[in-house]
């Protein structure tokens, strides 16, 4: 990833600071296409909206989100919600990775996923969720960082226009910092 990138995990003191930011790039997600769980139009204030209701989540670290700055703003983001289930304390899932368009092609998907992924094993979780459109460019950075689809639901989300896609379910398996 080219050096004037940095990425820094959301404090609850500075995650009310990036929302607008964090909004900017979830527009850009929608407007281009992307299954993020909203439909056009969506804008700004809505967008922004959805990301304060996270912040109780940051707060209680049940969420942490990474985003990835260069000198013009916030180019991409990333969530990792702990399981709140006794029985799932070994569990995690990756939620709204997102990188802008114009910052595609960098790296930073990649980038973002492993930060993700290294705080989980060093949080003690073992084993991570997701899922995404079947055919995305987003799959194929999955598959190619190692994790295994198992499972295709058709029609399980509709995209920002209203049109139902498959989507793909993927998990990965974690090794736990020496010593735990």
């Amino acid at each position: 990833m080219p050096a004037p990138h940095r990425i820094d995990r959301l404090t609850a003191a500075d995650f009310p600071d990036t929302v607008k930011g964090l909004a900017e790039l979830l527009v850009d997600a929608v407007d281009d296409g992307a299954s993020m769980g909203f439909l056009a139009p969506f804008d700004h204030e809505t967008a922004a909206s959805w990301w304060q209701t996270q912040t109780s989540a940051v707060a209680d670290g049940s969420l942490a989100v990474w985003v990835c700055h260069d000198t013009g703003g916030i180019t991409g983001t990333v969530g990792l919600a702990f399981s709140r289930k006794p029985n799932g304390r070994h569990r995690a899932e990756i939620l709204k990775l997102i990188v802008h368009r114009e910052a595609r092609g960098q790296g930073i998907a990649r980038a973002l996923l492993a930060t993700a992924e290294a705080a989980a094993t060093a949080a003690g979780v073992t084993l991570l969720l997701l899922d995404t459109r079947t055919g995305s460019p987003a799959e194929r950075v999955y598959g190619a960082e190692g994790w295994t689809r198992y499972g295709i639901v058709p029609a399980y989300a509709a995209d920002p226009d209203g049109s139902l896609e498959d989507c793909s379910f993927f998990y990965k398996h974690l090794t736990t910092p020496t010593g735990s």
